[in-house]
């Protein structure tokens, strides 16, 4: 069994592990718990009063961060004329029609972190399922990858819009940014993406929608976050 090393062990006691931190609280902590020398990713964990067995119950979306994710996004779209130059204008990394689909097939190329596609292309995307399903690469219309305005797709990706599914035990991961952003832009991003998935809670979802929220560094230990201040917002709004 492996054992943390000391600048865990140092970053873990600066953590109250019995206490559920304000969220603003929370990302203000963050920081100071960060072990490594590189600039740590900072992950959000939602777990949902939802079962992801049933499709009526399933949360998925996609949200513009307020201060981006730090993360340097590789997009490519599938489109041709018009719309292919606009997605080169907006800043796409790659973009065609027949070709990226012949390399993506026979090259099992996947290399990229999103592909966007037009509607009239999704005949030709429909053949990528095996290699970019498993992968989560499928452009779907849910989450705005399958669009006519492929202009605004590639600059909200290239801003730092983020996509977000529930797994299979009900929770919801994401990075909402880098420790260096600070306390203040970190908790800006954490709520923003709270409450996109609050927005889209399903009908059928009974009970308790938010059950419990933990934000940590991608390698120091996580803080639990006091879901009643969302609660209250959703119950009042």
């Amino acid at each position: 069994m492996s054992k943390h090393g000391k600048k865990y062990k140092a970053a873990r006691a600066k953590v109250d592990a019995g206490r559920k931190y304000s969220m603003a609280d929370a990302c203000a902590l963050l920081p100071s718990t960060s072990v490594a020398k590189f600039d740590e990713t900072v992950d959000i964990a939602i777990r949902l009063g939802v079962d992801p067995k049933h499709a009526d119950q399933m949360v998925r979306g996609a949200v513009v961060l307020p201060h981006g994710t730090g993360k340097k996004t590789r997009i490519v779209v599938i489109a041709k004329g018009d719309k292919a130059k606009e997605a080169l204008e907006a800043g796409a990394d790659h973009v065609g029609a027949e070709d990226i689909v012949d390399k993506i097939q026979k090259e099992n190329w996947t290399d990229f972190d999103t592909l966007v596609a037009t509607p009239d292309m999704m005949g030709l995307v429909g053949r990528l399922g095996r290699v970019l399903g498993p992968k989560g690469l499928m452009p779907n219309p849910k989450v705005g990858t399958v669009t006519a305005d492929v202009k605004r797709a590639v600059s909200e990706l290239k801003a730092g819009r983020v996509e977000y599914r529930v797994e299979k035990a009900g929770v919801v991961h994401s990075r909402i940014g880098k420790v260096s952003f600070g306390g203040a832009k970190l908790n800006e991003n954490a709520i923003a993406l709270i409450e996109d998935i609050q927005r889209r809670k399903p009908q059928t979802s009974k009970g308790t929608y938010l059950r419990s929220i933990s934000v940590s560094t991608s390698m120091g230990p996580g803080l639990a976050i006091d879901t009643g201040a969302f609660i209250s917002a959703t119950a009042t709004s």
